[in-house]
């Protein structure tokens, strides 16, 4: 396990006022909309709102692939930099559908801590619990943003209940809702002792912040009215009573999760969330790695990739490596090891994002996330290095949990498809198996959606229409024993068996009885459901 405390020796400041953290939420809880206004905030866009305006201006800015417009929802996951305060922020957007989910597991190795966002009338739903669960196998920090309380929200007491029970954690409320729906005024910070009022009349304005000698100040009186006030006052002493006191520490470790009440649609209790992210969050943390663990205050850069996009811009048929900078301080120009290959590559061109905007890098530090421009040499799992052999690890790796056959719709571009293909699985789009018998593609993905992002996207960036048709096989899993066994195993099972686009066995199976009689037949021969991509 990672140790998450406060580093013993300080870390140089520009590393330790990175904050670098991934928003996780269930579809539709405002996740899209409350990046907007971190954004917003950050001075990174002008103007928000644009996730609701009319026609063009309704391209919310982390979305920049065609069907993420058509549909409005975020199918990968964008990387921001902006500055707040003091803090350089790296945002990492995850896409909120599950069948994207493995897209959000990969991207949460790249972070030090997760932002939550939950609806406060629906709560803590089943993909929030799945996300909840990948954070907490890494122990990440979890700071939670219970949103959309200007309309007819859930009793702020079940809501932390069921954020406790649901996700076995501790929650802290660091404000408290006045009122909600129609009646929502604001919070009551409670790490402050301050009043935050709503502008009801300008959502990209933030109303005054009120500092008060806590709930008995007569202030209050003037700004909420007496019932309102009255169960206020009730709340927080029994919040007090009842629930734990913020403990950074334990927020570090993951024990503890601060509880924000807002509605990003209005811009309230964004502010307060950030400055919480800024001043509670963990600085760069230490990145497991073989033969040894990597640490932020490193001199020497490493860095490690954890997705890559193809043709984020369709004019260039680009291909960015997301790159998380794991120790160093980086310059434009420098050569690093890329460790797999053991060859040196001069990144000559990095970027840095801010949402669909990038600009040149001319250096980046540990904790930031950078982009590398490449011709396909970089894949997920990727480690650079200024010359030690080290491999970041951690970084998984699924079984696919639907299984298509893909063909071209004019076979003389089969060759065509091949290409198209090979480069959506080292995106990680997607897995693709080819078959030792037969011929053609298996194309396998977490969830249907992708079936079609696949195939409406190898249509638009290389000419090509493709159609799925249901496969005999239903799932797969990757082989792995000593030689003898495996290949007296292939030799059997030749129907089932494919490689992958690293060249890796892969058995396709059709029913969970495959499974189990390859267990009982073949000791020797070990099926796994993950691998992990360290290369």
């Amino acid at each position: 396990m990672l140790d998450r405390t406060h580093n013993a020796a300080p870390l140089p400041p520009e590393i330790a006022r990175r904050r670098t953290f991934a928003i996780i939420s269930h579809p539709d809880a405002g996740k899209t909309t409350l990046t907007e206004k971190f954004l917003l905030y950050g001075g990174a866009i002008q103007m928000a709102g644009q996730v609701r305006a009319k026609g063009e201006a309704r391209r919310t800015r982390s979305d920049f692939m065609q069907m993420e417009k058509d549909r409005g929802i975020s199918v990968s996951a964008s990387a921001m930099s902006f500055d707040f305060g003091n803090y350089r922020f790296n945002l990492v957007d995850t896409p909120g559908h599950s069948d994207f989910s493995e897209d959000t597991y990969r991207t949460l190795t790249a972070v030090d801590a997760a932002v939550m966002v939950i609806d406060g009338a629906k709560g803590v739903e089943s993909q929030t619990q799945k996300l909840f669960e990948v954070c907490r196998l890494r122990d990440l920090p979890i700071l939670t943003f219970c949103n959309k309380m200007d309309r007819e929200a859930r009793d702020t007491f079940e809501i932390i209940d069921e954020i406790q029970e649901n996700l076995a954690i501790d929650v802290t409320p660091a404000s408290w809702p006045i009122g909600q729906g129609r009646d929502f005024l604001g919070c009551y910070d409670m790490l402050n002792d301050r009043l935050e009022l709503m502008d009801r009349a300008d959502r990209n304005k933030v109303a005054e912040s009120i500092r008060l000698e806590g709930l008995d100040d007569p202030k209050m009186a003037e700004h909420v009215p007496a019932a309102l006030l009255e169960q206020l006052r009730d709340e927080v002493e029994m919040a007090r009573e009842l629930l734990p006191k913020f403990d950074q520490q334990a927020l570090l470790d993951g024990t503890l999760t601060p509880i924000w009440f807002g509605s990003a649609i209005n811009s309230f209790g964004v502010k307060e969330l950030m400055t919480g992210i800024g001043d509670f969050g963990p600085e760069p943390q230490p990145q497991k790695a073989q033969p040894r663990q990597i640490s932020p205050d490193e001199d020497k850069v490493t860095g490690f990739v954890f997705k890559v996009q193809a043709n984020m811009d369709p004019k260039h048929r680009d291909r960015v490596a997301f790159v998380r900078m794991a120790s160093g301080h980086f310059k434009r120009g420098m050569k690093l090891t890329h460790v797999r290959s053991k060859k040196p590559m001069a990144i000559s061109n990095p970027v840095l994002f801010l949402a669909s905007d990038r600009e040149l890098a001319e250096e980046a530090w540990a904790g930031d996330i950078m982009g590398i421009p490449n011709h396909g040499q970089l894949r997920i799992g990727d480690t650079l290095t200024e010359g030690e052999s080290l491999r970041v690890s951690g970084i998984p790796s699924f079984a696919p949990e639907l299984l298509q056959n893909c063909r071209a719709g004019d076979p003389m571009k089969a060759k065509h498809l091949d290409k198209a293909l090979s480069q959506f699985a080292e995106e990680g789009a997607a897995k693709v198996f080819k078959p030792m018998m037969g011929a053609g593609f298996i194309v396998g993905v977490v969830g249907a959606l992708q079936f079609e992002v696949l195939a409406s996207r190898i249509e638009l960036e290389y000419g090509l229409p493709v159609r799925f048709e249901s496969s005999q096989f239903t799932s797969a899993r990757w082989v792995s024993g000593a030689d003898a066994a495996v290949d007296k195993f292939v030799q059997a099972n030749k129907q089932h068996i494919a490689h992958d686009s690293d060249g890796d066995l892969v058995y396709l199976t059709r029913l969970q009885w495959d499974i189990d009689r390859v267990e009982r037949d073949y000791p020797e021969v070990k099926l796994t459901a993950t691998k992990e991509m360290m290369v």
